[in-house]
């Protein structure tokens, strides 16, 4: 069995698994799962391994069963701006194949040439572009799904539109392969896009931020693809880890990097620059460069994707996913940052994240001089974010690693609705056991 199956990229390690299949259909996978069921033996969905929550790490005795041997793009409607593909097919393909046919597919992260598109719609992922396309679920018009007894749901909708009693699909969208195993998707394009017009700005603090989104959404009309924040620690952590020259200067409390999309980005460029002045008119900017070609524009993205780099010298850390809302995300960065201060002194913080989205990312560590296990840190930024009526999992999913967290973001009555619908699709609960819940 390959050692790259037996964990993901997150800091969880499972137990030891049976065996691996790959199967190349949804027959396949039905059979499978059906032995399974009948024999009582658990059974893991795999895709590919990107996930940061631990939520693909084997069980012990299970079967690991990998979609990765199902990757083909069955179908490019461009009349319907709708694509037809197998779970098993790696995101950038996605994006390349719709690229090639004159559409764009919107869903967008770092991981995009590894990770797998039924992983993706398993972990409901967000990535860089929700603030215009939305997350995941919102690109999914249909679903082929196999239950844990091997029956096939063929829920492949093709229609915007389809309001035939309840839309079953959104049971697994997000459900980490708990409740079925996503073997097929029918997801909805947008028009193609040939560049981006693009700012990496300073500003005095988060209200200000705050105050640029809603400004550069109002004066672009909603077109804004990006809106993504980096604190000034952060700022210095990547300019250092990376040796790139900053676009702006260092020493200013946040740091926006704003982008829109679109099929004329030469054309829209007037409009793009006439936000930023009116920006700066309004007080809302102290510094600014504008990308003028895409290679200045993917710097700027290099810059906000530069976390590996950091990690790579600041391991072992903590890495946090979590969301709040928009209105309060700056109050509760400074308060978590005053928290872990007070607390562990000597621990490095880092803060960024989408946003505009309302997610939150930051980074603790090394974390073995001052708290060698995480729960105290953990414990902290957690009780934070439940006291800002945010959640624990912003777009990463629940897996292994924040199962003891889950509480803090579902009431009680919401946990057992979700147990009791476990129980009813998977009654002898051989789907990634002890996943989630």
């Amino acid at each position: 069995m390959p050692d790259a199956s037996l964990r993901d990229w997150s800091a969880e390690r499972g137990g030891t698994p049976l065996a691996l299949v790959t199967p190349e259909s949804t027959e396949q996978v039905s059979a499978v799962l059906r032995a399974c069921h009948e024999a009582g033996v658990p059974v893991v969905p795999q895709g590919g391994l990107t996930g940061l929550a631990g939520g693909a790490v084997p069980s012990d005795g299970a079967v690991l069963l990998s979609l990765a041997a199902m990757n083909r793009i069955e179908e490019i409607d461009t009349t319907s701006g709708l694509m037809v593909v197998q779970a098993g097919c790696v995101l950038q393909t996605l994006q390349d194949a719709a690229e090639a046919a004159g559409r764009s597919f919107q869903l967008d992260l770092g991981a995009r040439g590894s990770s797998q598109i039924g992983g993706n719609i398993a972990t409901n992922a967000g990535g860089n572009r929700v603030i215009r396309y939305g997350m995941a679920r919102e690109l999914v018009l249909g679903l082929e799904v196999v239950l844990a007894d091997g029956t096939v749901l063929p829920m492949m909708n093709r229609m915007p539109k389809n309001n035939a009693a309840l839309d079953l699909k959104h049971l697994f969208i997000g459900s980490e392969g708990t409740l079925g195993v996503i073997t097929r998707a029918v997801f909805r394009l947008h028009p193609s896009v040939a560049g981006a017009n693009a700012a990496l700005v300073a500003l005095s603090g988060f209200s200000d931020a705050a105050g640029l989104l809603a400004h550069a959404q109002k004066s672009l009309s909603g077109r804004v693809t990006a809106f993504e924040l980096m604190w000034a620690d952060y700022y210095a952590a990547v300019l250092a880890a990376t040796g790139r020259r900053p676009p702006v200067a260092e020493g200013h409390a946040v740091y926006a990097l704003v982008e829109m999309q679109g099929s004329d980005p030469d054309g829209e460029h007037d409009a793009f620059q006439a936000m930023l002045e009116g920006a700066f008119e309004a007080g809302l900017v102290q510094d600014a460069a504008i990308a003028m070609s895409q290679r200045e524009v993917d710097d700027f993205w290099a810059l906000r994707d530069g976390i590996a780099e950091i990690l790579s010298h600041r391991a072992t850390t903590i890495n946090f996913d979590v969301s709040v809302p928009l209105a309060r995300i700056g109050e509760c960065v400074d308060d978590i940052r005053a928290a872990l201060k007070s607390r562990f002194p000597d621990l490095q913080v880092i803060f960024f994240g989408h946003a505009g989205d309302s997610n939150i990312h930051l980074v603790a560590g090394p974390i073995e001089a001052v708290d060698p296990t995480g729960h105290g840190i953990e414990t902290a930024v957690y009780d934070l974010v439940r006291a800002y009526g945010g959640s624990v999992s912003a777009e990463h999913g629940i897996g292994l690693h924040k199962k003891p967290w889950l509480s803090y973001s579902r009431s009680p009555a919401e946990l057992d609705l979700l147990r009791r619908m476990k129980s009813m699709l998977d009654p002898k609960g051989i789907l990634n056991p002890g996943k989630v819940l």
